[in-house]
């Protein structure tokens, strides 16, 4: 019998493993697709602590200090890159945003400086567009490769003796006597003292048959991935109402998201050299937005060529905070799950509260606002993720 099973091989699930093997945890991953098949890999994977909900900002400014020097602990590259973050304001009516998001965050303890005319804007990222008014500017935010660490984590994991069932797709959780007791995947059963339910928006699936559930909306996301050109910006962008964000990857390609879009309910699998993925694809309308709307605060990304093009798909709470929680009548099971578009940056610090909440011992960061039952309370929806992370 496994300690734990997690299900789901995105960067939460696969910290948790290395977290939970490092403390000699016998533990399954498992996916239905592979490492970072969904939102890990489908991210603009900015690692931020700016434009963090309060409740995140503590676990955000943790995982900073971790990703620092990850790629060290783990043994394989994440290409990360702490280039900093401006979040931009086109037009008059967007300036009191981001004043209003410097005077919350300074006062939260966050090294955030306003960039009050386009001069000091392009003084610092002169890849800017004379068109951006004013920036908020955190120089301790940046970027990471999101394939490349989710696979780094495996990897470790891996090493330290975690078993990964990739391909594999759990039907069901297995429980007796108000306990969890393992898992059922359509290639067999795996007996469990504790699961860790990753999944991302499949993780309802798991959860309502328990007589759990978190409220999900599943929104898209569109992105465009560039052919590599000379390295013209180091900081990761967004706009104060989040309708597009972008940044440069290590290897020169633009990478550049949509705001949050309504999914068109389709998502296909097709093989690839990785085995079977998930795919969902953009409309025409939507790449032409986000070429438009990047493109006039990054004029550099108008004029490169598109490589790839895909979507992705959020598992976005009604008040887009996740559930980090073990709290359930259900003996042994974990959730983390409903990140929202903002996960990829927790995912080292996400692992250890994982690690410390499947061992029953109280959390080494404070995760009260994260429990599934304040959903029975909520009342307003909040404003959109930002979508960087």
């Amino acid at each position: 019998m496994a300690d734990v099973v997690i299900i789901g091989a995105g960067i939460s699930g696969a910290a948790s493993a290395y977290e939970l093997a490092k403390e000699g945890l016998d533990v399954v991953l498992v996916d239905r697709f592979g490492p970072a098949a969904m939102a890990s890999g489908w991210t603009l994977a900015g690692v931020r602590q700016s434009g963090r909900h309060p409740s995140e900002l503590p676990l955000a400014k943790a995982a900073v200090e971790i990703w620092n020097t990850l790629a060290e602990e783990l043994d394989g590259p994440t290409h990360y890159q702490r280039g900093g973050n401006l979040r931009l304001a086109r037009t008059e009516h967007e300036i009191p945003v981001i004043e209003t998001l410097v005077r919350e965050q300074n006062a939260a303890g966050l090294d955030l400086t306003l960039l009050s005319s386009n001069a000091e804007i392009r003084a610092l990222a002169p890849a800017i567009s004379e068109r951006v008014m004013v920036a908020s500017h955190c120089p301790t935010d940046g970027s990471a490769d999101p394939a490349s660490t989710v696979t780094a984590f495996v990897e470790a994991a891996k090493r330290l003796g975690v078993t990964t069932r990739f391909g594999e797709r759990v039907l069901r959780i297995e429980t007796s006597g108000g306990r969890v007791s393992g898992v059922v995947t359509d290639k067999g059963t795996i007996p469990a003292a504790r699961v860790v339910i990753a999944a991302g928006i499949f993780g309802n699936e798991l959860l309502t048959p328990l007589g759990y559930e978190v409220p999900l909306q599943v929104p898209m996301v569109t992105v465009l991935r560039s052919t590599p050109i000379d390295a013209t910006l180091r900081q990761v962008i967004g706009v104060a109402n989040a309708d597009c964000a972008g940044r440069q990857e290590y290897n020169g390609r633009f990478r550049v998201t949509s705001g949050l879009q309504d999914w068109h309910g389709v998502m296909k699998e097709s093989e690839t050299e990785a085995g079977i993925r998930p795919k969902v694809l953009p409309t025409g309308q939507s790449m032409a937005e986000v070429v438009k709307l990047f493109g006039e605060v990054v004029p550099a990304f108008a004029g490169a060529q598109v490589e790839e093009f895909w979507a992705g798909l959020l598992d976005m709470t009604p008040d887009a905070l996740p559930v980090l929680d073990n709290t359930l009548e259900t003996e042994g099971l974990v959730v983390a799950m409903g990140f929202s578009g903002h996960g990829f940056c927790l995912g080292p610090i996400t692992g250890r509260i994982i690690c410390d909440l499947v061992q029953g011992r109280p959390s080494r960061m404070p995760i009260e606002p994260f429990g599934i039952r304040r959903f029975s309370a909520l009342r307003n929806m909040p404003e959109p993720a930002t979508l960087h992370g």
